[in-house]
């Protein structure tokens, strides 16, 4: 019994579950999709939060290093605001035009014969378009997006028990507005004050341990056989402080918490060769039933 327990093991294949960052991962930054979401980031700030545009390079850059997305940083200092709204006004002018149909990806992903969940920070409305533009549709068990780790109240949109909990944002809030005590983030860090503490955000996204941990309990999946792709360093260092495999997507350069660093994600057959072992290399596509989960988008 001992033996053949071993060999069981010996055969089995290393990772079953492939958990892919969306943006700036499965397609390249060049698509100009990150600068065109971070010029509506702070034309929000300035037109809706009615914060001085000469304050928002400053407060940007604080509010996304300290709360991982600059929309965690607004909520946490104190600014109050509909979620389905800054999500429609951030990711609504996207140039999705410039994302086209990836038919090698799409092939690759198809021919893997393992589990594969989308991590997004972003909303469900973005994740799906900009899989559909990709043309991955149908290549992915699930989306754990903002929605998924945000919700207010939860609705189970499928009886089958295989899916994973689909979770729909619904802000309480009705309009843009911050209260008479914004946090001044920008002053705490001129003039530290050993006895003032930085306020905490309500909302859950990478690069935050926690929110990691809810999409491994959300998705069901084991992290020591679990490979994580992500394009940001700091997601990809919780991803592996929390027991993942990591991939920085990207770059060749392999930094600290990344057990393999990728210049494309279209190098994964060469680089991870692995993956396509222990298992039948036919096209296994989805049925279409997105498991979502949520956190925040940048």
């Amino acid at each position: 019994m001992a033996y053949e327990d071993r060999y069981l093991q010996a055969q089995r294949p290393k990772y079953d579950c492939l958990l892919f960052d969306l943006d700036d991962t499965l397609y390249p930054l060049s698509s100009g999709l990150a600068n065109a979401c971070r010029n509506n980031i702070e034309d929000y700030m300035v037109e809706k939060l009615g914060i001085e545009k000469n304050k928002i390079a400053d407060l940007g850059n604080l509010l996304y290093r300290n709360y991982g997305t600059t929309m965690a940083g607004l909520r946490a200092i104190g600014y109050d605001f509909d979620y389905d709204e800054y999500h429609s006004f951030v990711h609504g002018r996207l140039p999705y035009d410039n994302l086209k149909p990836d038919t090698v990806l799409r092939s690759l992903l198809l021919s893997l014969p393992i589990r594969k969940v989308i991590f997004t920070n972003a909303d469900q409305i973005h994740a799906t378009k900009a899989l559909s533009r990709l043309g991955l549709e149908g290549c992915f068990e699930g989306i754990i997006c903002f929605e998924t780790l945000n919700p207010t109240h939860k609705s189970t949109l499928s009886d089958d028990e295989d899916d994973i909990a689909f979770v729909r944002l619904t802000a309480a809030a009705t309009t843009a507005t911050s209260s008479n005590e914004i946090f001044d983030i920008v002053g705490h860090f001129a003039v530290p004050n050993a006895g003032t503490a930085l306020p905490n955000t309500p909302i859950v996204c990478k690069p935050s341990e926690a929110a990691i941990e809810q999409a491994i309990t959300i998705a069901n999946i084991n992290p020591q056989r679990t490979l994580f792709f992500d394009d940001s360093v700091r997601n990809i260092q919780s991803g592996k402080r929390v027991g993942l495999h990591t991939v920085l997507v990207g770059t060749s350069q392999r930094i600290k918490g990344a057990d393999y660093a990728l210049e494309s994600i279209h190098n994964m057959r060469e680089a991870l060769p692995e993956l396509w072992e222990g298992g039948k290399k036919s096209e296994v596509g989805y049925s279409g039933k997105v498991a979502v989960e949520t956190p925040v988008t940048a």
